[in-house]
């Protein structure tokens, strides 16, 4: 490998859920079960399509998570993975959570969504998207559902042209989708195979396993041969059967429509965008999981492996250690910079549990540009002169004695970036 590079592992999964209940068990889907056998993934990417969106169901989300991105959550939590993001447009959901060791190198954290159901008025069709970067690179994450059936692949390339155009970020430099170093398009992007086999001929040539002749007919791999959609993009090899239609509950199609390749994961690298490193996606894997059969679809993973830039893995906020923290008291936390960065308006520390499984889960949070006492409380010579900074959080943090830990935010509008977090540490009645 090159001087300044080094590889992490993304692990993603497109399933759509027909609005089921996560009622399997979701280990082997995760391969949380063989997980001493291979290098844990650093990442996992989840994109969900048809997670029931009752108006109910939605108001208890804006407040909790949804059934399947709890369910994920818990498993994902027992080996230290930790969700960083969640975007959802009615039944389209998006989970990004990473291991917890990476969390204080996530930067520029922004998400969007796009509607393109009834000519954009809808949102039960269109796209998610989180863009971040992590260590030196940039990667923007597409969860999409566009629109179905076979006659209307000419509507699912002008959703493809719609969700380019409008997904605009306001991260200078990757302000559109292809502009990232790394992208990745993940869903239930609804094209079939082209007209001249019936569903009983398709079901033939999948039982014979004569997938090539399949391919040849895919209306995806066909628009994107012809520039019309996805062509910036790459898909590697399909060796798996076509993931819809199936009966629910059952290893057989329902002929009823004509068995396609719906659920999808594409990528695409912008190589020699950095000196001295050329940028690199592997795919170790690409396939089907057969045994899922709680929808009409089968869930489809992919494993990569991409070139990161090592020599940008610095946090750019160390916490001074902290031996312990008191309850019902105020408590006076000690950071500082390790580069040229200054706090901003609008930066924020976030007290956690020890342990915690998503970011959003902070207990209580302080300004760092509001503390009195940093402004107008005289500092010890040795703290004024090495850049330390200081803010109190008031007595009612904590209620509880346990562990804890503080990150370090940075935010401008939309944009979220992780500076730093600290060691765990004792909280306790003095």
């Amino acid at each position: 490998m090159m001087p300044g590079a080094e590889l992490i592992r993304l692990y993603f999964l497109t399933y759509n859920v027909a609005t089921k209940n996560p009622d399997e068990d979701l280990h082997d889907l995760l391969k949380m079960k063989d997980s001493v056998e291979h290098k844990p993934p650093d990442f996992y990417v989840i994109g969900l399509q048809e997670v029931k969106s009752q108006p109910q169901d939605l108001f208890y989300d804006v407040f909790f998570d949804d059934p399947w991105t709890k369910v994920f959550r818990d498993i994902l939590k027992t080996q230290d993975y930790v969700k960083i993001k969640t975007q959802r447009l009615q039944g389209l959901v998006l989970n990004i959570f990473c291991l917890r060791k990476h969390i204080n190198q996530l930067r520029s954290i922004e998400a969007r969504y796009t509607k393109t159901g009834f000519g954009g008025l809808w949102g039960n069709k269109g796209a998610v998207s989180v863009r971040l970067n992590i260590y030196g690179v940039s990667l923007c994450l597409i969860n999409a559902h566009l629109t179905a059936h076979d006659n209307l692949l000419a509507t699912r390339i002008s959703e493809y042209n719609t969700i380019l155009r409008e997904h605009i970020y306001d991260t200078p430099e990757t302000s559109s989708i292809f502009y990232h170093d790394y992208v990745f398009w993940i869903g239930d992007l609804n094209f079939r195979l082209m007209e001249g086999l019936t569903a009983n001929d398709i079901d033939l040539l999948v039982k014979q396993n004569q997938l090539n002749v399949l391919l040849e007919k895919d209306q995806l791999k066909t628009v994107m041969a012809n520039g019309e959609a996805f062509a910036e993009l790459i898909e590697n090899k399909i060796s798996f059967p076509p993931t819809y239609k199936y009966e629910f509950g059952s290893q057989n199609y329902d002929l009823k429509r004509r068995p396609s390749w719906t659920d999808r994961i594409l990528y695409k690298v912008n190589e020699n965008v950095y000196e001295n490193i050329t940028l690199k996606a592997v795919q170790n894997s690409y396939k089907s999981h057969s045994s899922y059969v709680l929808s009409d679809h089968r869930p489809v993973t992919s494993e990569f492996d991409i070139v990161i830039r090592s020599d940008m893995g610095n946090p750019e906020v160390e916490f001074l250690p902290i031996n312990e923290w008191f309850i019902d008291e105020t408590n006076v936390v000690s950071y500082k910079f390790t580069g040229n960065r200054k706090s901003g308006f609008r930066d924020w520390i976030g007290l956690y549990k020890d342990g915690f499984s998503s970011v959003d889960d902070y207990i209580i949070y302080e300004y760092v540009n509001t503390d009195a006492e940093k402004s107008d409380a005289p500092r010890q010579m040795s703290e004024a002169t090495s850049g330390v900074e200081r803010l109190s959080f008031v007595v009612t943090a904590i209620k509880a004695p346990g562990m804890y830990r503080l990150i370090y935010f940075t935010q401008n509008a939309s944009i979220v970036g992780i500076l730093g977090m600290s060691q765990a540490f004792p909280g306790h009645h003095r």
